[in-house]
């Protein structure tokens, strides 16, 4: 099976045309998968177009493709977001990568009132940085069309906005209702956003000011998933709900 690569510059191409990646992604393709002329190789935009062909020169500093095949992939409706909430560790950055290699069109850091990691100031630059090259690192290890959105920090009052237009599951372990206990209409291309809380779970007044804004609390079973497990998992079961799987 052939890897894929990304180049978010590449706006359109045709058979028998030439593609070049150069840059990080050639030294990538060269030096850690040991690709050589010859070989197949994807290579996407990350807006859904996708090139397939063969290696005409492998060099570190460039790698040039000959186009055998172009698809232009429609982006999945409706749209699955995360709303991560910062935590201590990794456990954040680990509930971010499983989430696109199981398919969320977006992800959102959330400040929730009991992170533990605090985004301010070049903090926050730096962290949404991080984010986005987990993103396009998993794009690319999952072989996806669509490159993920990364948001910039939200707070508590602008999820509250956006419940209003979404349809917002809010992951509890007390909730009544189980996650696949959600009536999905068909038709309905509202984005589903899967909110997740810290360490510490959503504090109460957060919970309701969600739940006042629209939002619905889901739980995941009986047990009590990790921060960086209870995301992905949701993703996992919204999947099935609406017929990606």
């Amino acid at each position: 099976m052939a890897n894929l690569y990304l180049r978010e510059d590449l706006d359109d191409a045709a058979t028998g045309a030439e593609v070049v990646l150069e840059g990080a992604e050639a030294r990538h393709i060269v030096s850690v998968s040991r690709t050589r002329v010859g070989d197949a190789l994807k290579v996407a935009n990350g807006r859904g177009l996708v090139v397939e062909g063969a290696v005409l020169t492998a060099e570190p500093s460039r790698v040039v493709v000959r186009v055998h095949a172009v698809s232009q992939i429609d982006r999945a409706r409706p749209r699955i977001a995360l709303v991560q909430a910062l935590a201590k560790g990794d456990r954040d950055e680990l509930a971010v990568q499983a989430a696109v290699e199981l398919g969320v069109d977006e992800v959102v850091p959330w400040q929730a009132s009991r992170s533990v990691s605090r985004w301010q100031g070049d903090k926050a630059r730096k962290g949404v940085e991080r984010w986005r090259a987990i993103v396009r690192e998993a794009t690319k290890q999952s072989m996806r069309a669509w490159l993920p959105d990364v948001a910039e920090p939200v707070t508590t009052a602008r999820l509250a906005e956006r419940a209003s237009t979404s349809r917002m599951l809010v992951l509890e372990p007390g909730a009544v209702v189980p996650l696949t206990g959600i009536r999905l209409v068909a038709g309905d291309d509202r984005d589903l956003v899967v909110v997740i809380g810290p360490e510490g779970g959503i504090a109460p007044e957060e919970s309701q000011r969600l739940t006042a804004a629209g939002a619905t609390s889901v739980r995941l079973g009986d047990s009590v998933l990790r921060t960086s497990s209870a995301g992905p998992a949701a993703i996992a079961v919204l999947n099935a709900a609406i017929g990606r799987w």
